[in-house]
């Protein structure tokens, strides 16, 4: 082994060996993190992968400890933010929501396309995609089994606004946490350049989603057509009954006051982890008190597993870019923030998302994009938070997802999502583009 390390750091040798193992690694981990041989969780496979990087050398140990310096910031905040969120639905509030939709659209397919849009939009702006796709899609097939309308545009809506509907704010996806580190803007700053793309996007989904989903969405009838049964199990509690459900206005009032932490904080040069931290204190605090949850869970909440996962799966792109991946993007990459260049860069990101995953391309990304400024560097973010909508393996939230769907008995056929997500992507992205060039040049990048 020795002769074989040492020829790897020195040489044109070193050079091949090193790329090959970093990218034969990388599409392992990723290989199983979409298919989940024998159940495992993605770390299974993650973790040792980015211990062989480091034995072997593929990437120095410098460089290793540099990149988990960098992600262990955004790997506390994501930990914080899950506990938040599971505990907001322990304490009703995803129930509320529930009870929100069925009130709100009275049963007609289409109102309550348009109030799933809005929620699924607030939910993952505010508590990040996981909490759309965990906690959001099942309160979603419950609401529409008990109205017994189509469930299929409603799913997808699920799928498709966790992954779009990320674009507003620092908080709501874990690349938008990269990118904010990257880009050197404040909480405010990015919520302000990023919103007029947010609203485009999720508009142009929506325009998409009434085209494509019409047969699903005709008539005011809430009962199923005998052509399409409903199948799903009715839900054990009636939490998304359209009786009105009590609203836990201590949740609300946790999470409001965790978003101006976020923006204190930034002002302050503040990790937004720490007001998420104090956000999820305060609710499990509370939650421990009153005896509704244990500290066991809380732990489990953070989901350990999925962290150790993002931590390897940042080494292992750093290996791969260390070994030349760098080199060969920093090529197609533009140096400019005009509207051509913002186009090319998010088309770019979105190619790239699908084929390795939106966090990796995240990471390869940023360095390159960053040294342009912000407005690159939101364009980046453009194409991996629209981009992923386009496959199953296009971002870690789909693939979630697409296990939930499973779970109450849903088979999503491949060639509808891709179908769909050909239609939306660039009817969602290039719109999403010209509205952040317009905003960096009214606003200023």
């Amino acid at each position: 082994m020795t002769p074989i390390i040492t020829s790897w750091r020195t040489g044109l040798l070193s050079s091949v060996l090193a790329t090959a193992l970093s990218a034969v690694l990388l599409a392992a981990l990723l290989t199983c993190a979409v298919i989940r041989p024998f159940g495992l969780p993605e770390a299974a496979v993650a973790v040792p992968a980015a211990g062989v990087v480091m034995a072997t050398g593929a990437i120095p140990l410098d460089h290793a400890r540099a990149e988990a310096e960098l992600l262990g910031p955004v790997v506390g905040f994501l930990a914080a933010v899950l506990v938040l969120a599971k505990l907001c639905d322990d304490e009703g509030l995803f129930q509320a929501c529930g009870a929100w939709l069925a009130r709100t659209s009275k049963g007609r397919p289409k109102r309550l396309l348009a109030a799933n849009f809005l929620l699924a939009s607030a939910v993952t702006a505010v508590l990040s995609l996981d909490a759309t796709v965990v906690l959001l899609t099942p309160v979603v097939f419950a609401t529409v089994a008990r109205l017994g309308v189509r469930p299929k545009p409603h799913a997808y809506a699920c799928a498709h606004l966790s992954n779009t509907a990320s674009l507003l704010l620092p908080v709501s996806n874990l690349t938008n946490l990269l990118a904010f580190t990257a880009g050197g803007l404040s909480f405010a700053r990015f919520a302000a350049l990023m919103g007029p793309a947010w609203v485009v996007a999720i508009g142009a989904e929506y325009l998409v989603f009434r085209r494509f989903f019409a047969a699903d969405l005709a008539g005011d009838d809430p009962k199923p057509s005998a052509a399409e049964p409903v199948r799903y199990a009715e839900p054990a509690a009636p939490a998304t009954s359209a009786a009105p459900a009590e609203v836990p206005v201590f949740a609300l009032v946790t999470v409001a006051c965790t978003l101006a932490g976020f923006v204190v904080a930034s002002a302050l040069g503040i990790e937004p982890a720490w007001a998420a931290l104090a956000g999820a204190l305060t609710l499990s605090g509370r939650a421990l008190i009153r005896g509704r949850t244990t500290p066991l869970a809380v732990v489990r909440a953070t989901s350990v597993s999925f962290l150790a996962f993002v931590l390897a799966l940042g080494i292992v792109v750093r290996a791969v870019v260390d070994n030349g991946l760098a080199d060969a993007l920093g090529h197609l990459v533009p140096d400019s923030a005009s509207l051509s260049a913002l186009l090319g860069i998010a088309i770019l990101a979105a190619v790239l998302a699908n084929l390795i995953n939106n966090l990796p391309a995240v990471l390869v990304l940023l360095p390159l994009a960053a040294a342009s400024g912000p407005g690159p560097v939101l364009a980046v973010l453009l194409g991996v938070n629209i981009g992923p909508n386009l496959t199953y393996a296009g971002s870690l939230a789909t693939l979630l997802w697409r296990r939930i769907v499973r779970r109450h008995q849903h088979e999503v056929d491949l060639w509808e999502f891709t179908r769909l997500g050909l239609l939306t992507v660039p009817a969602a992205l290039i719109p999403a583009v010209a509205a952040l060039w317009v905003s960096l040049h009214t606003y200023g990048s």
